[in-house]
Protein backbone atom coordinates (compact mmCIF):
# COMPACT_ATOMS: atom_id res chain seq x y z
CA UNK A 1 0.00 0.00 0.00
CA UNK A 2 1.13 2.98 -1.29
CA UNK A 3 1.51 5.98 1.99
CA UNK A 4 2.24 9.69 1.52
CA UNK A 5 4.05 11.48 4.29
CA UNK A 6 6.47 14.40 5.56
CA UNK A 7 10.17 13.91 4.44
CA UNK A 8 12.50 12.55 7.11
CA UNK A 9 16.23 13.13 7.00
CA UNK A 10 16.59 9.35 6.19
CA UNK A 11 14.69 9.86 2.88
CA UNK A 12 17.30 11.91 1.07
CA UNK A 13 19.49 9.37 0.03
CA UNK A 14 16.64 8.12 -2.05
CA UNK A 15 15.18 11.21 -2.87
CA UNK A 16 18.62 12.52 -4.58
CA UNK A 17 18.85 8.66 -6.38
CA UNK A 18 15.46 9.45 -7.77
CA UNK A 19 16.02 12.83 -8.92
CA UNK A 20 19.72 11.25 -9.94
CA UNK A 21 18.16 9.10 -12.74
CA UNK A 22 16.08 11.85 -14.18
CA UNK A 23 18.81 13.66 -14.06
CA UNK A 24 20.82 11.22 -16.46
CA UNK A 25 18.19 9.92 -18.41
CA UNK A 26 15.49 11.99 -19.44
CA UNK A 27 15.02 16.12 -20.19
CA UNK A 28 12.54 16.77 -16.86
CA UNK A 29 15.24 18.16 -14.93
CA UNK A 30 17.68 20.23 -16.80
CA UNK A 31 20.43 19.44 -14.39
CA UNK A 32 23.15 17.84 -16.06
CA UNK A 33 25.53 15.98 -13.27
CA UNK A 34 24.18 14.16 -10.78
CA UNK A 35 23.79 15.50 -7.05
CA UNK A 36 25.55 14.07 -3.92
CA UNK A 37 23.22 13.72 -0.54
CA UNK A 38 25.67 16.01 0.95
CA UNK A 39 25.24 19.03 -1.86
CA UNK A 40 20.98 18.97 -1.03
CA UNK A 41 21.09 19.10 2.60
CA UNK A 42 20.15 22.87 2.44
CA UNK A 43 17.63 22.08 0.16
CA UNK A 44 16.36 19.28 2.18
CA UNK A 45 16.05 21.24 5.66
CA UNK A 46 14.30 24.11 3.60
CA UNK A 47 11.68 21.87 2.98
CA UNK A 48 11.41 19.74 5.81
CA UNK A 49 9.68 22.66 8.33
CA UNK A 50 6.45 22.88 6.96
CA UNK A 51 5.21 26.31 5.71
CA UNK A 52 4.91 26.98 2.07
CA UNK A 53 8.12 24.86 1.08
CA UNK A 54 7.37 21.26 1.28
CA UNK A 55 8.95 17.92 0.55
CA UNK A 56 6.43 14.77 0.48
CA UNK A 57 7.37 11.02 -0.35
CA UNK A 58 5.56 8.33 -1.46
CA UNK A 59 6.46 4.69 0.24
CA UNK A 60 5.31 1.38 -0.43
CA UNK A 61 6.61 -1.45 2.32
CA UNK A 62 8.88 1.02 3.51
CA UNK A 63 10.29 1.92 0.02
CA UNK A 64 10.58 5.06 -0.96
CA UNK A 65 9.04 5.19 -4.69
CA UNK A 66 8.47 9.29 -5.20
CA UNK A 67 8.55 12.56 -3.91
CA UNK A 68 6.91 16.06 -4.31
CA UNK A 69 8.07 19.58 -3.15
CA UNK A 70 7.15 22.80 -3.59
CA UNK A 71 10.18 25.41 -3.91
CA UNK A 72 10.28 29.36 -3.86
CA UNK A 73 9.17 30.25 -7.86
CA UNK A 74 11.40 33.45 -7.64
CA UNK A 75 13.65 34.90 -5.36
CA UNK A 76 11.98 38.58 -4.81
CA UNK A 77 9.71 39.22 -1.99
CA UNK A 78 6.60 39.96 -4.09
CA UNK A 79 6.93 36.19 -5.43
CA UNK A 80 6.44 34.83 -1.94
CA UNK A 81 3.12 34.24 -2.50
CA UNK A 82 3.98 31.80 -5.53
CA UNK A 83 5.26 28.20 -5.58
CA UNK A 84 6.78 25.75 -8.46
CA UNK A 85 5.78 22.14 -7.50
CA UNK A 86 7.89 19.27 -8.80
CA UNK A 87 7.07 15.36 -8.19
CA UNK A 88 9.48 12.50 -9.72
CA UNK A 89 8.43 9.01 -9.60
CA UNK A 90 10.59 6.32 -9.42
CA UNK A 91 11.34 4.48 -12.59
CA UNK A 92 10.04 0.73 -11.66
CA UNK A 93 6.53 3.14 -9.64
CA UNK A 94 6.09 5.17 -12.66
CA UNK A 95 1.75 4.70 -13.88
CA UNK A 96 0.19 3.50 -10.75
CA UNK A 97 -0.65 6.75 -9.99
CA UNK A 98 1.91 7.35 -7.42
CA UNK A 99 2.39 11.33 -8.67
CA UNK A 100 -1.69 12.10 -8.44
CA UNK A 101 -0.95 10.37 -4.89
CA UNK A 102 1.62 13.01 -3.89
CA UNK A 103 0.20 16.22 -5.70
CA UNK A 104 -3.41 15.83 -4.19
CA UNK A 105 -1.37 15.38 -0.65
CA UNK A 106 1.10 18.03 -1.37
CA UNK A 107 -2.06 20.98 -2.14
CA UNK A 108 -3.47 19.60 0.94
CA UNK A 109 -0.26 20.54 2.97
CA UNK A 110 -0.22 23.68 1.74
CA UNK A 111 -4.29 24.67 1.31
CA UNK A 112 -3.86 26.66 4.37
CA UNK A 113 -0.79 28.86 3.84
CA UNK A 114 -0.14 32.38 2.77
CA UNK A 115 -0.17 31.19 -1.29
CA UNK A 116 -1.93 32.11 -4.34
CA UNK A 117 -0.36 30.40 -7.22
CA UNK A 118 1.51 27.20 -7.94
CA UNK A 119 3.44 27.04 -10.94
CA UNK A 120 4.66 24.17 -12.58
CA UNK A 121 7.30 23.47 -15.83
CA UNK A 122 6.88 20.48 -18.27
CA UNK A 123 9.71 19.73 -20.43
CA UNK A 124 8.16 19.15 -23.50
CA UNK A 125 6.72 17.12 -24.72
CA UNK A 126 5.70 15.10 -21.41
CA UNK A 127 2.09 14.04 -22.17
CA UNK A 128 1.62 11.88 -19.28
CA UNK A 129 2.78 14.96 -17.01
CA UNK A 130 0.68 17.41 -18.58
CA UNK A 131 -2.29 15.34 -17.89
CA UNK A 132 -1.03 15.65 -14.59
CA UNK A 133 -0.99 19.16 -13.94
CA UNK A 134 -4.40 19.28 -16.13
CA UNK A 135 -6.09 16.50 -13.74
CA UNK A 136 -5.18 19.06 -10.68
CA UNK A 137 -6.76 21.91 -12.07
CA UNK A 138 -3.42 23.81 -13.76
CA UNK A 139 -3.78 25.39 -16.90
CA UNK A 140 -1.54 25.99 -19.66
CA UNK A 141 -0.30 29.89 -19.73
CA UNK A 142 2.70 29.30 -22.60
CA UNK A 143 5.53 27.68 -24.05
CA UNK A 144 9.36 28.88 -23.78
CA UNK A 145 11.06 27.51 -26.79
CA UNK A 146 14.13 25.54 -26.92
CA UNK A 147 15.20 27.08 -23.11
CA UNK A 148 17.47 23.68 -22.48
CA UNK A 149 20.36 21.76 -23.73
CA UNK A 150 20.56 18.88 -23.18
CA UNK A 151 21.33 15.20 -24.84
CA UNK A 152 22.68 17.31 -27.85
CA UNK A 153 19.41 18.63 -28.31
CA UNK A 154 16.83 21.67 -27.35
CA UNK A 155 13.86 21.47 -25.30
CA UNK A 156 10.97 23.31 -24.59
CA UNK A 157 9.55 24.14 -21.59
CA UNK A 158 5.27 24.39 -21.42
CA UNK A 159 4.42 26.52 -18.21
CA UNK A 160 1.41 25.95 -15.92
CA UNK A 161 -0.45 27.64 -12.81
CA UNK A 162 -2.99 27.05 -10.95
CA UNK A 163 -5.06 29.03 -8.07
CA UNK A 164 -4.62 27.96 -4.19
CA UNK A 165 -7.24 30.42 -2.80
CA UNK A 166 -10.09 31.38 -5.17
CA UNK A 167 -13.38 29.08 -7.01
CA UNK A 168 -10.50 27.49 -8.75
CA UNK A 169 -8.81 25.82 -6.45
CA UNK A 170 -12.47 24.43 -4.62
CA UNK A 171 -13.16 23.20 -8.22
CA UNK A 172 -9.33 21.33 -8.25
CA UNK A 173 -9.85 19.84 -4.93
CA UNK A 174 -13.23 18.13 -5.80
CA UNK A 175 -11.18 16.90 -8.83
CA UNK A 176 -8.47 15.64 -7.31
CA UNK A 177 -10.73 14.12 -4.48
CA UNK A 178 -12.62 11.97 -7.27
CA UNK A 179 -9.03 10.40 -8.31
CA UNK A 180 -9.39 6.98 -7.97
CA UNK A 181 -6.17 4.83 -6.45
CA UNK A 182 -5.09 3.33 -9.97
CA UNK A 183 -5.41 6.51 -11.79
CA UNK A 184 -2.00 6.87 -13.52
CA UNK A 185 -1.42 10.51 -15.05
CA UNK A 186 2.15 10.57 -13.84
CA UNK A 187 5.13 9.23 -14.81
CA UNK A 188 8.18 11.62 -15.19
CA UNK A 189 6.01 14.62 -13.80
CA UNK A 190 8.37 17.19 -14.02
CA UNK A 191 8.95 20.68 -13.19
CA UNK A 192 11.45 22.80 -13.59
CA UNK A 193 14.91 21.05 -13.28
CA UNK A 194 16.81 23.43 -11.64
CA UNK A 195 18.67 23.06 -8.93
CA UNK A 196 16.12 23.58 -6.27
CA UNK A 197 14.07 21.38 -7.59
Amino acid sequence: MVEVRAARPTDLGRVVAIYNHYVEHSAATFDLVPARPEDRIAWFDEHSRGGRYRLLVATEDDQLVGWATTSPFRPRAAYATTVESSVYVAPGAVGRGIGSRLYRSLFAAISEEDLERVVAGVTTPNPASVRLHRRFGFRRVGTFHRVGRKFGRFWDVAWFERSLQDGEAASVRGRAAALRPGDSADSTENFRGAPSA
